[in-house]
C-alpha cells in the first residue's frame, strides 16, 4: 500500500508531476498507459500527492487573449500580520500569485484587472498591517516553457505522447456567463471532473464540457501544476527585481532563460523593468549565482533580491 504521505518523490512521482505539466487534465489512464503503469497506480499517486500539499493544479484565463492586465504589488508590511494578510490576498479572485518575502516584512503578488484599470493601490494601503506599497504593470512574459527542475522526468517521446492533441490558433475570446463561473471553479482545482463542476456551476456537464475544451483550444484556459520546489531538492526562492539597460532587455532576458535556476522572467514598467523568479538548491548557490552570474550581465545596472519565505498563491503571472 502507498499511504505513506511523508516518504521522498521516486522516479513515478516525478514522472506524474511532469506529465501534468504537459497536460494538467490528461486522464489517468492516458498518464498510465505512458508511463507503463496502471491506473489506479496512478491515481493512487496523484491523490497522495495532493494530500500531502505537495501537488495542485489550478486553471487561469490567458492575460491577452482574455483581455485583462497584470500588476505586480510590492507591500512593505508589518510582520505579525503578514500571514492574515496574504492569505486574504490569496482568497481574492483577481489575484494569481502571492508570496511572502524577507522573512515576513513583505509581500509581493499580482492582481488581474480588466484592461486599462490598475490594481487596488488605495484600498490596500489603508490596510493597517501595510507600511508603503507600489504597483508595476507587467508588460510580457520573457522566458517560454516552465523550470527545468520539474521537467526532466519523461523522454521525448513520452512527452510527445501526453501533449494534448490539438489547440487552434491562439486569440481573443470574449468571456461568458459560464466563463466567469467556471474559470474560478477551476483556480480552486484544475482536475475537478466535468460532473462535478456541472453540479456546482448549475450548468449542463454537456455545457460545461464543450465550454472547458473550446477555451483550451483557443489557449485562452491554461493549466498550471502548483508543486513546491523543496520537493525535488531546491529550497531556496528569491525574487529578482532587475534594473537593465532598455536596449539590453532582450539580450539579459534571453541569457537568463537558458539558465537552470530561472522560473519565470517578465518585463514591467518602471525603475525596476525586469522580474525574475529563481529557485535554487540552498542560500549559498544563491549567492553564487547573484555574485557570478546576474552581477555580470552587460546591462544590468541595478539589483534587488528578496527571498522568498513562503507562497500563499502559486499561479504564476503570465501575461
Amino acid at each position: 500500500m502507498e499511504s505513506d504521505t511523508h516518504h521522498p518523490l521516486d522516479n513515478l512521482d516525478l514522472q506524474l508531476l511532469h506529465a501534468l505539466q504537459i497536460d494538467g487534465r490528461a486522464s489517468f489512464s492516458r498518464i498510465a498507459e505512458v508511463l507503463g503503469v496502471s491506473d489506479r497506480t496512478v491515481a493512487r499517486r496523484y491523490e497522495r500527492l495532493r494530500a500531502a500539499g505537495k501537488l495542485r493544479v489550478t486553471g487561469a484565463t490567458d492575460s491577452d487573449l482574455s483581455g485583462a492586465a497584470e500588476w505586480v504589488v510590492r507591500m512593505r508590511v508589518l510582520p505579525h500580520g503578514t500571514d492574515d494578510l496574504a492569505r486574504a490576498l490569496a482568497r481574492r479572485p483577481d489575484t494569481t500569485w502571492v508570496t511572502a518575502m524577507s522573512s515576513g516584512t513583505e509581500i509581493a503578488c499580482v492582481f488581474r484587472v480588466p484592461d486599462g484599470g490598475s490594481a487596488p493601490l488605495a484600498a490596500l494601503a489603508r490596510n493597517p498591517q501595510v507600511r508603503d506599497v507600489s504597483a508595476q504593470q507587467l508588460l510580457a512574459q520573457l522566458m517560454d516553457g516552465r523550470w527545468r527542475g520539474r521537467t526532466s522526468a519523461l523522454t521525448g517521446s513520452q512527452v510527445d505522447a501526453l501533449r494534448p492533441p490539438h489547440t487552434d490558433e491562439a486569440a481573443p475570446v470574449s468571456l461568458i456567463d459560464l466563463d466567469r463561473a467556471l474559470v474560478p471553479a477551476l483556480a480552486v482545482d484544475g482536475r475537478a471532473t466535468y460532473p462535478d463542476l456541472a453540479r456546482r456551476l448549475g450548468w449542463s456537464e454537456s455545457a460545461v464540457r464543450r465550454r472547458l475544451e473550446e477555451l483550451r483550444r483557443a489557449q485562452v484556459l491554461r493549466l498550471e501544476v502548483e508543486v513546491e520546489p523543496g520537493v525535488f531538492g531546491y529550497s531556496t526562492q528569491c525574487v529578482l527585481w532587475l534594473t537593465v539597460a532598455p536596449a539590453k532587455l532582450i539580450d539579459v532576458a534571453r541569457a537568463l532563460a537558458a539558465d537552470d535556476e530561472v522560473a519565470f522572467i517578465g518585463a514591467m514598467t518602471g525603475v525596476h523593468n525586469l522580474i525574475v523568479i529563481a529557485v535554487l538548491r540552498d542560500s549559498a548557490a544563491l549567492a553564487t549565482y547573484l555574485t557570478d552570474r546576474i552581477s555580470t550581465l552587460n546591462g544590468v545596472e541595478r539589483m534587488e533580491a528578496t527571498p522568498v519565505t513562503s507562497y500563499a498563491k502559486r499561479t504564476a503571472p503570465r501575461h
